[in-house]
This record gives structure tokens, C-alpha cells and sequence, in this order.
């Protein structure tokens, strides 16, 4: 499970949606923001394992975070973080828990990494195909 967590943290369109997901924002919301793309160009993003730093800067612009934030961001961090500075807030774990576990869904994460080997294996048996 933890390698699973490992490669899933480096997904950098996952992070997009979780942080949107944390800031009440919607796919249209976010397309708006950035310009008129449209909801399922959000969806697709989201789905991105790779985007570009001055993408990530104008998406992370657009959710009114860091680059940083986004670009390191994490559901222990947040826990962490709201824990450790919101301590006599009234804010208590479980709530933000239950928020947590609304958008960190393993089951989904783990077709999703199945799916990304999938597909190269595919690659690599079309190119021993070509090769034949």
C-alpha cells in the first residue's frame, strides 16, 4: 500500500482535483478561472499524471494556493497542518477525516494504476509487433 501511496503522490492531476475538491470549487468553476476551458478539459487535466510547472503555477493561481502548496500537497499535510495549528479551533480531526476520505478514494486510485500499466503494456506489445 505504501508503494501505491508513493507512485499516487506524484500524480500531479490528482493533486489538482483534491485540493479543487478541499476548496469547494467545481470542474466549470476551475475552467472559468482559467480562461474558458471547458469541464471535461478539467476532468482530462485531473487525470494528467504529468503537467507542466507553469501549468500547475496558473492552476494553483486559479485555486487561490501556492504553486508549492499544490505542487507538494498531500491529505497527511492537511491533517497535519489543521491538527497541529488549529488545535483549540473546535475543529477536530474526525471531521476533516471524513473530508479527506470523501476524495481519497484507494479503490479509484488503484484502477487508475492499473489502468496507466495497462496501457504500457500495450506500448511495449505493439512495439514488438512492429518490429515482427
Amino acid at each position: 500500500m505504501s508503494d501505491l501511496k508513493e507512485i499516487l503522490s506524484f500524480h500531479k492531476g490528482r493533486k489538482v482535483e483534491r485540493v479543487r475538491k478541499l476548496r469547494g470549487i467545481t470542474q466549470a468553476d476551475l475552467g472559468q478561472r482559467l480562461g474558458g476551458i471547458t469541464k471535461q478539459a478539467i476532468s482530462k487535466l485531473e487525470q494528467s499524471e504529468n503537467i507542466s510547472d507553469d501549468k500547475l503555477k496558473e492552476i494553483a493561481s486559479a485555486l487561490e494556493v501556492t504553486f508549492e502548496g499544490l505542487k507538494d500537497f498531500s491529505e497527511e499535510k492537511v491533517l497535519y497542518n489543521t491538527i497541529n495549528f488549529y488545535e483549540n479551533s473546535g475543529v477536530n480531526a474526525s471531521s476533516i477525516n471524513a473530508n479527506v476520505e470523501n476524495i481519497n478514494n484507494p479503490l479509484k486510485e488503484t484502477i487508475e494504476v492499473f489502468e496507466r500499466q495497462l496501457e504500457k503494456l500495450r506500448e511495449e506489445f505493439v512495439k514488438v509487433l512492429k518490429e515482427k
